[in-house]
């Protein structure tokens, strides 16, 4: 960009929100991917659907390539800008504009923070269930982006079963509502759900209409520990074989533990090979009679620890969300990615990233969502050191082949972005790869949003 684009921006927005200086701009030259980086040319804070127009409009008339970006907390290199690029940053745009207990409706701005969404629920007396692993710093946007998931995908789904409609600032400049506040809505296509998941590709999303649900009554949680991994894995099975759905069912492995025990110290044992946690919630008399099925059925093969009030629980849960960042102590450079396999194949797929890391002399440990085959296999390792890292690429090559011989995808929910661009046309067949660009092209032929990203 020209000094004479910057200086136009500052006119328009304001010297507050335009950041061009080498040391602002390598804030945003990464996300949480880490090893992919690239500083762009300048960043701009926009705090309307108005303001996010104007600048798409400028973006295009100067051949601009535009990277929308939340928190940069994405595992995928979605929001990493691309050279000469210009970063829309929403963290400013944050605005809960509505909550509607009585349509169970909330209307938010992108750069709302999920947690926040999920407390100002729970103030209305209702529940917003998507609840990503980075969700105290993730914003709401970000989630619409990537169609975030989280713990408690199993029973509840992730974001794009949470979003009624989108206001989307198109490449052309021109705003769109799609969908609508109608529980019911077949009119036309499903356009909103083109921008679910689409990686800031298509669109600027610049409000979001958020479905809630009325708040679970009662909640149970335990922690069950086993001597091998596949009696955790068939434990799984027979949960869901029996008819039963957690809201919450995950998976540690023994590195996993390891690392979280040493971070956290909540008493997980240091000789099991694998850990589920698993939380029952809903009408009390029903989470009663479901838990003490899932507990007996853990008790089967596993060691079971029964939180005994909520503080336990909260204990127990937040044990898992830290797996990340427990294991991310381990070594300078921790690369988190996820793969999903049908659950069947869970124990397959697990013993596989095991062998694989020692066939290519790195350590991994995985953890996941148990109850949807989610996992996430994380690799310690340092990046300044070009013969391991080379060896990391290898052994995740080999894991992402075997999770689609298994049947599986190569991300379940980070994303595709620049990590896993690679691997696209192995997942998808080229009738589908094919429409993808024929979509890309109508909506933004100028080919400025996130250039790049998912289709190259």
């Amino acid at each position: 960009m020209t000094p004479d684009q910057i200086a136009e921006l500052k006119r328009r927005l304001g010297a507050g929100r335009v950041l061009h200086t080498p040391e602002d701009l390598e804030t945003y030259a990464f996300d949480a991917t880490a090893t992919l980086r690239q500083r762009p040319d300048c960043v701009v804070f926009p705090r309307s659907a108005e303001e996010v127009a104007d600048l798409v409009n400028f973006a295009r008339k100067h051949a601009i390539p535009l990277v929308t970006r939340g928190s940069g907390t994405g595992l995928s290199g979605g929001s990493v800008p691309v050279p000469g690029s210009l970063v829309l940053c929403t963290a400013r745009f944050d605005a809960i504009l509505e909550v509607d207990a009585l349509n169970r409706t909330m209307l938010v701005e992108p750069g709302v923070v999920t947690q926040r969404i999920a407390e100002r629920a729970a103030e209305a007396g209702l529940f917003y269930p998507p609840d990503p692993g980075s969700m105290r710093v993730c914003t709401i946007g970000g989630n619409v982006a990537e169609n975030a998931g989280g713990l408690r995908g199993l029973k509840y789904g992730v974001t794009r079963d949470y979003v009624l409609a989108l206001e989307v600032v198109l490449p052309t400049g021109e705003t769109a509502w799609l969908g609508s506040r109608c529980v019911k809505d077949v009119a036309g296509y499903s356009l909103k759900d083109l921008f679910i998941g689409s990686e800031g590709t298509l669109g600027v999303v610049t409000k979001i209409l958020l479905k809630l649900i009325p708040k679970p009554k009662a909640k149970r949680t335990l922690t069950a520990t086993f001597a091998q991994l596949e009696h955790a894995a068939a434990t799984g099975e027979r949960i869901l074989a029996a008819g039963l759905t957690p809201c919450t069912m995950e998976f540690l492995d023994a590195i996993t533990m390891q690392c979280v025990e040493e971070y956290a110290q909540v008493g997980l044992p240091g000789d099991a090979d694998a850990l589920l946690l698993i939380e029952c919630d809903g009408h009390p008399a029903e989470v009663e009679e479901d838990f003490e099925q899932v507990r007996a059925i853990c008790a089967e093969q596993g060691k079971v620890r029964v939180a005994q009030n909520d503080a336990e629980a909260q204990e127990l849960t937040e044990a898992r969300r830290v797996a990340f960042a427990a294991l991310a102590r381990r070594r300078p450079t921790t690369l988190l990615e996820d793969a999903t396999v049908p659950r069947t194949s869970l124990a397959d797929m697990v013993r596989f990233i095991q062998q694989t890391a020692r066939d290519h002399n790195v350590t991994i440990g995985t953890f996941g969502h148990l109850g949807d085959g989610n996992l996430h296999p994380t690799c310690l390792c340092d990046e300044n050191d070009r013969d391991e890292m080379q060896r990391v690429h290898r052994a995740f090559d080999a894991i992402f082949q075997h999770a689609l011989d298994l049947g599986g995808t190569i991300t379940g929910e980070h994303g595709v972005g620049l990590a896993k661009r690679p691997w696209l046309e192995k997942a998808m067949d080229q009738p589908s790869m094919r429409l993808m660009r024929q979509l890309k092209a109508t909506l933004d032929p100028d080919g400025i949003l996130n250039p790049g990203k998912i289709l190259g």
